[in-house]
């Protein structure tokens, strides 16, 4: 039996654009595990193709990680072992480099490893693939895959997704009133992707007052956020629901409205059309909801372009809080017609 373990150390998001070079790794080998931080291992739980998920926290990646420490590494180096892998393939970012994992890989026996890396890698890799430029994240990860000799399945045209998922039930299937809504998403990891509070509950005011029935999500810890911004004119769903379950509310809504983060690319996985409230401290060609109907909200070209910065640095946060309501309420509109054409 031929297993391949597949790596993407930090969140959610980064997990999901990773599918569809899952799926072509899965395709050449009989098992697949996926190696996951903390922040992205619910999400490779739910990726096609993924038979087993080892979460690890890796200090060269994940932002909150605790220290490296040489029993830390250890512990990988058996969990790997043990696998028996002939083959390690690491996904990253444009900024962050395969080469630690790839040691540790090496410590471990694997036979092979490939990744992306502008870095010279010695003996550590065995596929150093160019970087492949400005182009979607899936494709960039895709590409890797291909370099490694591993295609898509035919009739697999590319795009994200998740494994199927039981539709809401119980309590969460009364808030959304037989299935005529539209999702907010107003918290991300990284502040300067996410529009403030008052201007999320403006969004939301202005499309309950166009007459949606607007439902706002966020995990536990939104619960604050998810109740400020749906006040009185939105049913508030912050911290009912899993991972698997916000994706549901995503597949039956008419649209998903929500900042760059890790569910936009879930909305994307469950094949929802999404208002992208795009911050530019990173590319919109690179990372805005890939495979479907898209309509971009927020400047593009303000000062914070490209900085990749986590806290805004511009007074008054333009990029996201210069957005007009009105422009937000077209936007759902604009992508409910895309939809029914």
């Amino acid at each position: 039996m031929s297993t391949a373990v597949v790596a993407r150390l930090d969140s959610l998001g980064d997990v999901l654009i990773t599918g569809p070079a899952v799926r072509a790794v899965s395709a050449a080998h009989d098992r697949v595990v996926f190696l996951a931080g903390p922040r992205g291992s619910a999400a490779a739980e739910l990726l096609p193709g993924v038979d087993r998920v080892v979460r690890w926290s890796a200090g060269w990646v994940d932002f909150d990680a605790g220290p490296v420490t040489a029993e830390a590494v250890t512990e990988l180096i058996g969990t790997l072992a043990a696998e028996r892998a002939e083959a390690l393939l690491i996904f990253t970012s444009f900024h962050q480099s395969p080469l630690p994992l790839a040691l540790i890989g090496r410590m471990a026996g694997v036979g092979w490893i490939g990744a992306i890396c502008t870095d010279y890698p010695g003996r550590l890799l065995d596929l150093r693939h160019p970087d492949p430029g400005d182009v979607p994240e899936p494709l960039r990860a895709l590409s890797l895959a291909q370099a490694a000799g591993w295609q898509l399945p035919s009739g697999d045209e590319g795009r994200l997704r998740v494994k199927p998922l039981p539709g809401p039930a119980g309590p969460l299937q009364a808030a959304l009133r037989g299935g005529d809504y539209v999702a907010f998403h107003p918290g991300a990891a990284v502040p300067a992707r996410r529009p403030s509070a008052a201007k999320s509950a403006e969004l939301v005011y202005a499309l309950a007052r166009a007459g949606h029935h607007v439902v706002v999500t966020g995990t536990a810890a939104d619960r604050e956020l998810t109740s400020r911004v749906s006040g009185g004119a939105a049913t508030d769903l912050g911290g009912r629901t899993t991972l698997a379950e916000l994706g549901a509310v995503f597949a039956g809504a008419r649209a998903v409205v929500a900042p760059n983060t890790g569910p936009a690319h879930l909305a994307a996985a469950v094949g929802a059309p999404v208002v992208s409230l795009f911050a530019p401290v990173v590319p919109a060609g690179r990372w805005s909801p890939y495979g479907v109907p898209v309509v971009l909200c927020g400047d593009q070209t303000a000062p914070c372009r490209g900085s990749r910065a986590r806290t805004c640095p511009v007074a008054g946060h333009p990029c996201l809080d210069g957005i007009a309501a009105d422009d937000v309420v077209a936007a759902v509109a604009q992508i409910e017609s895309r939809g029914a054409a």
